[in-house]
């Protein structure tokens, strides 16, 4: 799928002398793969995993993951979340793994 975006050329943008400019310019832009429902999960699988590694070390601990409220928290709570559930997270890893490597 694509998104088409058009840009119409107004006034005297068009009047410079190096030659005609179209009255369209058509684009085409592949979508991000955040906006499918894979892309978004390995997206939240791989902000897990990263988090609950980065607990592990105290300064990045102390610098990163001190917050538990608002934008910040989100770090806070992935790493708790990798870090309770570990085996499940591990196994969702490699299910994850599978999935983009041979079935997609």
């Amino acid at each position: 799928m694509t998104v088409k975006v058009v840009f119409l050329l107004a006034g005297e943008n068009h009047k410079r002398g190096r030659g005609s400019y179209p009255d369209r310019a058509d684009l085409s832009l592949p979508l991000p793969a955040v906006y499918s429902l894979d892309g978004l999960l390995v997206f939240g699988l791989l902000l897990v995993c990263t988090c609950a590694y980065l607990r592990k070390v105290p300064r990045l601990k102390a610098w990163l993951l001190s917050e538990k409220k608002g934008v910040w928290g989100v770090f806070y709570k992935a790493a708790v979340i990798g870090t309770r559930l570990h085996a499940a997270v591990a196994i969702s890893c490699i299910l994850m793994a599978f999935y983009v490597l041979f079935i997609k």
